[in-house]
């Protein structure tokens, strides 16, 4: 998962005839310096609003004053119990001074959780609208951490509160149906992006291939990237070990799962290599033979992209979001994780058949070329004008079908919209009133 640079001119600048630019904050759970799938994503966001030609505020826990130009509102926090490397902020007053003085046209919480209800506070509090997008499939993890029983409860907190905003963007389509399965509305897919000049075939390096193998450059690599964390599974890759000769496994990243991995694997040719990032991460990738991810709670899987980019075929359950990633046989396999040698059998298929591998490996860097980071911020500004025009418009139909003496819950039926926008715009309605009247004594 990368976040490397490029010049904003690379990028064309969208808008839209007769459209001014947008006041964006976003307020995120997780942010710079921390390495993830959502950071990645959040850092080539912010790089495309920018070209766009839109302003951005940044509200994150703190670590970083600015990004790139856009200021970053740095919340203290402090470790999360069972995963410290996550730190929590929590809401408090300078987060709303620092939201007044931007003066935001909307506000994107990623990720909601504990800084993100700020967003929910702030929205209705002064009439801003809101987008929510979810990125972390927080009610799978709960049974990795003997939680389970709490999944219920987080479900209809999440529907509580994401029932609240405007829109809620999934980056899958499968997490949009699960969304909305579990009483969701208004969701929309917020499509994939990778960087395809980074993660390249053509930087595969006999220099990295050693490394990763510990020196043992002609024998199988099977690679991870990612947090060593409890929901990843990374214990799976122990099958593989012992039912493929010659495979030798290299975890990247680091999390609260390390030493534990680092038992559970003690005596077998797994390296771990801890953060790797840019030229040294994508060198990584195009260099393995494939790339195993395990997890079944991925609501996308960015890491299975960024492979599949680098020419390196995949191997991942049928679950949560991949399925949007990976064609089975194509550019990489899916197994079905109830199968108890699936995995294992979709990596020997990899490994032991060249051929095979060489033409999923052409066909996964293919595909990933369909999806740059340009179109994938393009259609989230889309949605975000969508937003701001149907707020034009929002006041007369409400007008139009009070009037006919419409109840709420039914005006909200029929606009989709939530409660807390219909308050925002009768609570504008009776200013508009009040200054009507005003005028008239």
């Amino acid at each position: 998962m990368e976040v490397g640079r490029r010049p904003a001119a690379q990028f064309r600048r969208r808008e839209p005839d007769g459209a001014r630019p947008l006041r964006i904050a976003l307020v995120t759970e997780t942010f710079l310096p921390k390495i993830d799938g959502i950071v990645t994503r959040l850092c080539h966001t912010i790089r495309h609003l920018r070209a766009f030609g839109h302003t951005v505020l940044v509200i994150a826990p703190e670590g970083v004053g600015e990004f790139e130009g856009v200021p970053v509102h740095g919340v203290p926090g402090f470790p999360f119990p069972i995963y410290p490397e996550l730190k929590l902020a929590l809401p408090r007053p300078s987060i709303g001074a620092a939201l007044d003085a931007f003066c935001p046209d909307l506000i994107h919480a990623i990720n909601p959780a504990v800084l993100g209800v700020s967003a929910f506070f702030y929205s209705a509090g002064h009439d801003v609208p809101l987008v929510v997008s979810y990125h972390t499939h927080l009610p799978k993890y709960l049974q990795y951490y003997g939680l389970g029983s709490l999944e219920g409860l987080m479900w209809l907190g999440l529907r509580e509160g994401y029932n609240r905003a405007d829109l809620t963007l999934a980056t899958s389509r499968a997490m949009q149906a699960e969304l909305e399965a579990k009483g969701i509305r208004r969701v929309r897919l917020w499509r994939r992006g990778v960087d395809t000049e980074l993660f390249h075939p053509g930087r595969a390096s006999q220099a990295m291939r050693a490394r990763l193998t510990e020196g043992h450059p002609d024998e199988r690599l099977l690679l991870y990237v990612g947090r060593l964390s409890a929901e990843k599974e990374i214990e799976r890759f122990r099958d593989v070990l012992e039912a493929i000769p010659r495979v030798r496994v290299a975890l990247v990243g680091d999390g609260p799962h390390r030493q534990k991995l680092a038992q559970h694997f003690a005596g077998t040719p797994t390296y771990f290599a801890g953060f790797l990032q840019g030229e040294e991460l994508a060198s990584a990738f195009a260099s393995a033979d494939a790339f195993f991810l395990p997890s079944q709670t991925e609501t996308l899987g960015l890491v299975l992209l960024e492979a599949m980019a680098a020419g390196c075929p995949v191997a991942t359950p049928r679950a949560g979001g991949t399925a949007d990633i990976v064609q089975d046989g194509v550019t990489g396999h899916l197994y079905d994780p109830a199968q108890s040698l699936g995995a294992v059998e979709a990596i020997a298929r990899l490994l032991l058949d060249s051929e095979h591998r060489a033409r999923l490996s052409r066909q996964a860097r293919l595909d990933a070329e369909l999806w740059g980071w340009d179109a994938a911020t393009g259609q989230m500004e889309t949605y975000y004008r969508e937003l701001m025009h149907r707020e034009e418009r929002l006041p007369g139909l409400i007008a139009q079908h009070r009037a006919a003496g419409q109840r709420v819950d039914a005006i909200c039926s029929q606009l989709a919209i939530s409660r807390q926008t219909f308050r925002r715009h009768a609570r504008e309605l009776a200013r508009a009133g009040q200054h009507r009247r005003a005028g008239v004594s």
